[in-house]
């Protein structure tokens, strides 16, 4: 059953995210904040817990092998940080008046967030993409969106005429973020054999906490009532509205590389890198940035549900490509 799941991109740990949407439903006082469980507690100190990990298992040496080629780390930034948050500023001023505003936050929230690592590296080298550009705009995407998310959320905000305490939240980033991975990448010259050699449970602890910090999340969402009146529709309407803008950057990144003539390594690259979002690096950001507002839930909905799309419709499209490559008989790069 397992296996057959995973060739649909489905895993433990997204089924432990359904598990703990559907627990926050059911017993929402066991994770909400100052409940049972205290998972305000957990899910505070786990956000430093997670940029830690990330610190102690970032080879910075990987990197150097993808730096040189430019124009594909600006068309995977751009798109990132330009492109996405354009897309979903002027559906957000198309919708407004007609839908959540939370909800509307949450797709902006989600169109401003980094790219992922893992997941966009292992797709690269499933499809026989460029793998060291991979590591290397992935990474460099995460280290700035440290900074950069919260502010083009912010300035998403101030449009509206409200805004994040800035301050306190670079601060808390700086402080949860920042300084776990600098700490973790000067510790990672002593601790690099103990962290290859543990780098299975390492991961399962960091997947550990973000799904804490989803059920810390969800459940004060339904204990605060922000779900009543948001059904089975909602849910619909952000699966729509996820797979729409996932398929749209594809489509027009693909246009982009072929129009820039980029080699066939390079297009794939940029395509898995450029529409990819991390939900690592988002649920703990949300965390801090909208941690006292009840309707977090709503606002990481979004989130959640492209994460899921993306791994799907991304094993998908990397098995295709690998295949077509194979059947032409084009060497893998390297």
């Amino acid at each position: 059953m397992l296996r057959l799941l995973s060739r649909v991109g489905l895993d433990a740990f997204l089924i432990g995210l359904a598990a703990m949407v559907a627990l926050s439903w059911a017993a929402p006082g066991l994770g909400r904040s100052g409940g049972v469980l205290r998972m305000d507690l957990v899910a505070g100190y786990g956000v430093a817990l997670v940029f830690l990990l990330y610190g102690l298992t970032l080879p910075p040496e990987r990197l150097r092998a993808g730096m040189m080629n430019w124009r594909l780390h600006l068309l995977v930034q751009g798109s990132t940080f330009v492109l996405f948050p354009a897309l979903m500023w002027a559906v957000a001023l198309v919708l407004a008046g007609r839908a959540d505003p939370n909800l509307l936050l949450g797709f902006f929230f989600l169109a401003a967030l980094p790219s992922t690592i893992s997941s966009s590296v292992a797709m690269t080298a499933i499809a026989g993409g460029n793998v060291a550009a991979a590591i290397f705009n992935a990474t460099l995407s995460s280290l700035i969106g440290v900074a950069l998310t919260p502010l083009l959320v912010n300035a998403y905000l101030a449009a509206g005429g409200a805004s994040l305490d800035l301050g306190r939240v670079l601060t808390k980033i700086a402080l949860l973020v920042l300084l776990p991975i600098i700490v973790g990448q000067a510790l990672r010259p002593w601790l690099k054999g103990w962290v290859e050699r543990n780098s299975r449970w390492l991961k399962s602890l960091d997947r550990l906490v973000i799904l804490l910090v989803v059920l810390n999340s969800f459940s004060d969402s339904v204990a605060e009532g922000v779900w009543a009146g948001h059904g089975g529709s909602t849910l619909v309407l952000v699966v729509l509205g996820a797979a729409t803008l996932f398929f749209a950057v594809l489509w027009l990144l693909w246009l982009v590389c072929r129009r820039l003539g980029f080699s066939r390594a390079d297009a794939i690259a940029g395509m898995f890198c450029g529409t990819k979002k991390s939900l690592a690096t988002g649920i703990p950001m949300a965390k801090i940035m909208f941690g006292a507002s009840p309707a977090l839930g709503l606002i990481i909905a979004p989130t959640i549900l492209y994460h899921l799309i993306q791994l799907i419709a991304a094993g998908v499209i990397a098995r295709r490509l690998s295949a077509s490559s194979a059947a032409a008989g084009t060497p893998p790069p390297r």
